[in-house]
């Protein structure tokens, strides 16, 4: 048995585990008592090593049983327990009590028994190193290296001390010790994992970041270990927010797809339970920052994923007993997470345009904030309370909570006063609220306590622009605002973007203004459009992303070269990263350039929806315009009431502008100009009045606007332009009026006639509507019950076969019994007996001679009998055989059957006295008799009974006495 045992071991070594579990089980069942050494611990290893880990416990826990101070059995028991403690939440309760067991109830009752022993030293240098107790911890690492002769434990030691070195900050040492863990199990490409890991990590620590790359990357390509590759993906994303923070201009498209590659790989495999991985934050902290800026929304759902983390860390001690809605349950949990995650979760609903949601987010950060104060007054929060204040009032201000807003920005101030940010804020909007006396004083102040503050600047060339928009001088050089913008450059900072946005758009507008009658004209309009370009081209080499910029280009494209589809392929990467009105106002000009008037006219409704903008006048004048070419091109009249509805609205919205008021009049006269030339059949005298109507409110209108000291036009044109429709279009409408009522008089009966039938159709086609709903829902609900009737059915045939299931489950517990260990084994079958003597005799029938009795007849039945005893000592039973036994039992005596019958010449039964013809009918005779014994025992026969197997038998014997029988 010791050389079994022994040979068993080194299969073990060689890693041949089935084979050594094999051996492990047959000395057990040879010398069940044997106890030292004890077969179970090999079973349990190798279960362990083949992957059954419960049937590995279960071997060392009967070790444990009959041998209690088997201080293998203990460690090993310790270790399944510390093995199962990993595979669930460390702050579970789970966890700690599986390792509460595993380390006081199980290792330190080995240690107690064999201080020496490697493993049992080992875990304990484990335990030791997590605690930080860094002697205990070395000692018992080296004596585990010192006693042991088995190289995973000697690897062990190696890097447990290689982990204490680490912590200390000796990367030399830490290194040897990690290489020596590493050869210990074989170095090279096998190795051992945490070790090579480990070596990688000191390569991060002295910033060989090249070498820890290449030694992650092996790491992954040998096995797909899921550290390694956070590990890898880290130092990737990290290379790319360094090269973004430094604004360099190398490409980093291969780092970028790697780190996407790694760390999504990770994050799915959280998602397979089978892997148990739990989810790590650093994984998702990164991810969001890769995705910030090209998707906004993935980096929101990996900060919406940590943050539920997060929560679910939080006791349930602290989860509020008086409510229970969810989500009223999530805001009050909220402020124990940490505000710099709830901030930056709101920046993102910001940047949707999720204001109300930002607010809430912004609120639970200060309240955590304060949490964090209470708890640690030690702890700095102010950085943080000031930087989610103003972040919480600029979500106020989006929301048009303004004095909510005002509230925050002074109570901010109130504690730092050189809050710049703030200050610009408020400045803005007094400005916004107050834009003739107490706003510009405002701006005015802060600009001259801040002068060199870039920020400021910016608000006071915007400030500039606003005010000096309408007396624009023609020299550029003379404009305040582009001599404040170039002052900033020139003094302040030459890489300064929105001063070179805002030059940029300058230039575009006085090449917007200028003459271009003459092809010298036109060459120097193209020139300051150049001049625009530039300065846009800077401010996005200085910055990439920036849209604005990009804005400006486009529309320097579409004014100089008449690009329009270069420059609206830019527009709409720009309307993808700012969601701002401008963007939706040129493009829609851009589509009206390009005749497209439907997606204009779309583009113009959503600028109104943006920023406030429902009632612009600018934005209400262009729709206006769109409106108006459209019903040009298509000549409908429904569409000239949409730009005069247009135009009435742009009045409405600024009353005292001249040019508002003459977009009116103009559409008025054009109405009437289309209405003019329509044909009878295509207009009513209702609508001829009503723009005749219009048409001498269009002249009222002309005549006051030529009046004005600035009319928008010279104001002979507007003067003729009024004679022309007083004279000429009110005498046409006058008399189409006429014309259009008489129409309608001799043709009233039918259009009425027309009308009814209209009506008609109308009524037909909705009927017809309704009858095809109305067989549709028929329908729906037809197929709705065809599905809940085939769900029944289906229920019930589910609940048939689970029924049979547990019938079957049911027959084969039966079936089962318990072993002399206690095991369930089947339920062996009642053996026949094994002699004559002692089956019981059955009276023997005498058959007539016309069932066919005779000597062949009597050493049949002698056979099958013992046949049958031979079987029933074999205890099985095979159905399936005895079936096809019989079906090909009965095509035999078909065949047979088809034998002409003769008369048997002579008296003597012998078979040798007879012809070959009768022999061969002597066959046949006897296996007619076989296959009636054949049927006869397959009718009385009961299933699974061992007879079935005894008939099988038999029959097997008489084909083999009848060995001519095929050839007959």
């Amino acid at each position: 048995m010791l050389a079994l045992m022994g040979k068993a071991r080194a299969l073990y070594s060689m890693q041949k585990f089935a084979d050594s579990l094999a051996i492990y089980q047959d000395v057990l069942m040879k010398m069940p008592d044997l106890i030292d050494p004890d077969p179970r611990i090999g079973i349990g290893c190798c279960f362990w090593q083949l992957g059954f880990k419960d049937d590995a416990k279960v071997a060392w826990e009967r070790s444990l049983e009959l041998n209690p101070n088997s201080k293998v059995a203990n460690i090993l028991l310790g270790q399944s327990y510390l093995d199962a403690s990993g595979h669930v939440p460390v702050n579970s309760d789970e966890f700690l009590k599986l390792y509460k067991k595993a380390m006081t109830e199980f290792t330190q009752k080995a240690f107690k028994l064999d201080k020496d022993l490697p493993l049992t030293c080992s875990t304990f240098a484990g335990y030791f190193l997590s605690r930080k107790a860094w002697d205990n911890a070395e000692k018992l690492a080296h004596k585990a290296i010192q006693y042991t002769d088995v190289n995973a434990i000697a690897s062990d030691g190696w890097y447990l001390l290689a982990r204490k070195e680490h912590y200390a900050g000796n990367t030399e040492k830490a290194s040897d010790f990690y290489r020596r863990a590493d050869d210990a199990r074989g170095g090279a490409d096998t190795g051992y994992l945490p070790a090579k890991f480990g070596v990688a990590q000191l390569s991060v620590l002295k910033n060989e970041l090249g070498e820890a790359k290449l030694r992650l990357e092996k790491m992954i390509q040998q096995s797909k270990n899921y550290e390694a590759m956070i590990l890898l993906g880290t130092l990737y994303a990290e290379e790319i927010f360094a090269s973004q923070d430094s604004d360099s201009k190398e490409d980093k498209s291969p780092e970028i797809k790697k780190a996407f590659s790694l760390l999504e790989g990770v994050r799915n495999a959280w998602k397979d339970p089978k892997k148990n991985l739990s989810p790590d934050a650093s994984v998702l902290l990164n991810l969001a920052r890769l995705y910030e800026s090209e998707n906004p929304e993935k980096a929101l759902q990996c900060l919406q994923q940590v943050e539920q983390l997060e929560l679910d860390q939080i006791p349930d001690s602290e989860y509020p007993k008086d409510i229970t809605d969810e989500n009223e349950i999530r805001s009050s949990l909220r402020k124990f997470l940490p505000p710099q995650l709830l901030n930056n979760i709101g920046c993102f609903y910001s940047q949707a345009e999720k204001h109300e949601q930002a607010s809430e987010m912004f609120e639970a950060a200060l309240e955590a904030c304060v949490l964090i104060g209470e708890r640690d007054s030690t702890a700095d929060t102010d950085g943080l309370v000031s930087t989610i204040s103003f972040n919480l009032a600029r979500s106020y201000e989006s929301r048009g909570m303004t004095d909510k807003a005002i509230e925050v920005y002074n109570g901010l101030l109130a504690r730092h006063d050189d809050y710049t940010d703030a200050r610009v804020r408020l400045a803005y909007i007094k400005l916004r609220k107050n834009p003739n006396k107490e706003g510009p004083d405002a701006v005015a102040k802060l600009y001259q306590e801040n002068t060199s503050d870039l920020e400021v600047r910016a608000l006071f060339g915007w400030y500039l622009g606003k005010v000096h928009s309408r007396k624009r001088p023609a020299n550029i050089n003379e404009d305040n605002e582009f001599r404040h913008y170039k002052h900033t450059l020139q003094n302040y900072d030459k890489h300064d973007r929105y001063a070179l946005v805002g030059m940029g758009n300058l230039y575009l507008m006085q090449a917007r203004e200028m003459r271009r009658d003459s092809d010298q004209e036109k060459q120097k309009r193209s020139t300051v459009y150049g001049k625009a370009v530039e300065f846009f081209e800077k401010a996005l080499s200085l910055d990439p992303k920036n849209a604005y910029a990009a804005q400006g280009i486009a529309i320097a494209m579409i004014e100089d070269r008449k690009d329009y589809k270069t420059a609206l392929s830019i527009l709409h990467k720009v309307r993808d990263t700012v969601q701002d009105s401008h963007i939706f106002v040129n493009l829609g000009h851009t589509y009206a350039e390009l005749r497209q008037f439907t997606k204009a006219i779309e583009h113009y409704e959503i600028a109104l929806t943006r920023d406030g903008k429902a009632n612009d006048p600018v934005i209400l004048a262009c729709l206006g315009r769109t409106w108006l070419n459209r019903a040009r091109t298509e000549r409908e009249i429904e569409f000239y009431d949409k730009a005069l509805e247009c135009a009435k609205k742009a009045l409405e919205a600024a009353p005292d502008q001249v040019h508002a008021k003459f977009n009116v009049a103009f559409v008025q006269i054009q109405l009437v100009s289309a209405i003019y030339g329509l044909a009878e059949n295509r207009k009513t005298s209702a609508q001829l009045e009503k723009a005749t109507e219009g048409l001498e409110a269009a002249i009222e209108t002309l005549d006051e606007i030529a009046a004005h000291p600035q009319p928008p036009y010279p104001k002979h044109d507007l003067e003729q332009r009024a004679s022309m429709a007083r004279n000429t279009l009110r005498k046409q409408m006058e008399r189409s009026t006429l014309q259009q009522k008489e129409w309608e008089e001799k043709n009233r009966e039918k259009i009425e006639l027309a009308q009814k039938q209209r009506q008609v159709e109308m009524q037909k086609r909705e009927e017809e509507r309704q009858k095809a709903l109305d067989q549709e829902r028929e329908r729906q609900d037809k197929i709705r019950r065809e599905r809940e009737e085939i769900q029944a059915k289906d229920r019930e045939r589910a609940e048939e076969r689970e029924r049979e299931r547990r019938e079957e489950e049911e027959r084969k517990q039966a079936d089962l019994t318990t072993d002399e260990e206690g095991e369930k084994v089947k339920r062996k079958r009642k053996a026949a007996p094994r002699s004559a003597e002692d089956r019981p005799k059955r009276p023997r029938k005498k058959k007539s001679r016309a069932e066919g009795s005779g000597d062949e007849d009597d050493n049949a039945d002698e056979a099958p009998a013992q046949r049958r005893s031979a079987v029933s000592r074999r205890g099985t039973t095979r159905r399936p055989s005895l079936t096809r036994l019989s079906t090909t039992a009965m095509r035999r005596q078909t065949t047979m059957r088809r034998t002409p019958s003769r008369r048997l010449r002579g008296t003597s039964t012998g078979m040798k006295h007879h012809s070959p013809r009768s022999r061969r009918w002597m066959l046949t005779r006897q296996a007619r008799t076989t296959m009636r014994m054949v049927r006869r025992q397959l009718l009385v026969s009961p299933r699974g009974h061992a007879g079935g197997v005894s008939l099988m038998m038999m029959t097997r014997t008489r084909m083999k006495k009848l060995p001519q029988l095929t050839q007959a």
